[in-house]
């Protein structure tokens, strides 16, 4: 994600044009964790910062900076908005922060006044340093993260047209915490088709909604490569649409996966191709590293960039 922020990170003020930047820097503690189910463990953070943190909810955005293995917080040496992004990549190796790309969960104000965000992670050992810094959160651990100042922000992408009489929705696990804020801010007059794949199946949570969600889940089992995809899109393609007249499509997780739904759904379903928000969470083989490096050379995939296991 590309940020805007204030100087030290500290500031949610106006600058000097009245204005208040988009992004900026926030100083987050873990004050507990949760495991949800197999693949999911949630992470409350907490922190005097949060004060001027300014979610617009649904797949709100944000990246997080999480310390190496042999640190027990994040330091950066500089939270500059012009400094930061160069004194960040200068830093050795070995004692970078690794920078990945979450959603907020839920953000919320306690009845004793305290400001909490929850971020779920999925979890799958030490193979990446996201799962791996999550399985060892304890409390007390200190990072920072790039988050919203202001909740009319960018990093918002779900944006469902006012005439939008149907949502359909695709995730894999990857996706699934943005969805399930997506499903908690719908009202009860909006109707919704979802189809969300997990690696197991006590991964089927619950995913409180006002709205009317017909959800159908998808367990990957041991599948995976080709088949996994083919079996999710007989699943996507077998499944009982409701009438209506001004579909709006989000669909989100691993990148060859999200372009072949949405060819399902553009070329089988009719749905108006650009009434399709597409975001490939992540790509299979290929680091967030590679994809932050392709983005910046401009070999980034044509799907809107987003989060990382």
């Amino acid at each position: 994600m590309t940020a805007t922020t204030t100087a030290g990170g500290t500031d949610a003020g106006p600058d000097a044009t009245g204005a208040v930047a988009d992004f900026r820097f926030f100083a987050l503690e873990v004050l507990r964790t949760r495991r949800l189910g197999h693949s999911f463990l949630r992470v409350t953070f907490g922190g005097e910062s949060l004060a001027g943190f300014r979610s617009g909810g649904y797949d709100q955005s944000l990246s997080l900076f999480l310390p190496p293995p042999h640190r027990e917080h994040t330091v950066l040496p500089s939270t500059d908005e012009d400094t930061w992004f160069g004194a960040w990549r200068a830093m050795p190796e070995d004692e970078r922060p690794v920078m990945r790309s979450y959603t907020v969960r839920e953000q919320r104000r306690t009845p004793q006044g305290v400001d909490e965000v929850d971020i779920d992670f999925v979890l799958h050992g030490d193979t990446s340093p996201a799962s791996a810094w999550a399985g060892r959160a304890v409390t007390g651990r200190r990072i920072l993260v790039i988050g919203p100042a202001v909740a009319r922000n960018k990093s918002v992408r779900f944006q469902p047209p006012a005439d939008t009489d149907l949502v359909l929705m695709y995730a894999d696990e990857t996706a699934l915490p943005a969805a399930a804020a997506i499903l908690d801010r719908l009202d009860s007059g909006s109707r919704v088709k979802a189809w969300f794949e997990v690696p197991h199946e006590d991964d089927r949570l619950t995913l409180p909604t006002s709205a009317d969600a017909d959800i159908t889940w998808v367990v990957r089992g041991a599948g995976a490569g080709r088949e996994r995809t083919e079996r999710l899109l007989e699943a996507v393609r077998s499944g009982e649409v409701p009438d209506c007249g001004a579909p709006y499509a989000w669909i989100a997780g691993e990148s060859g996966t999200i372009r072949a739904v949405r060819r399902l759904l553009v070329q089988e379903r009719g749905v108006d191709r650009r009434r399709v928000r597409f975001t490939g969470y992540w790509r299979l083989g290929a680091s967030e590293e590679e994809l932050l490096a392709e983005a910046s050379s401009g070999q980034a995939p044509s799907e809107d960039p987003g989060a990382a296991l």
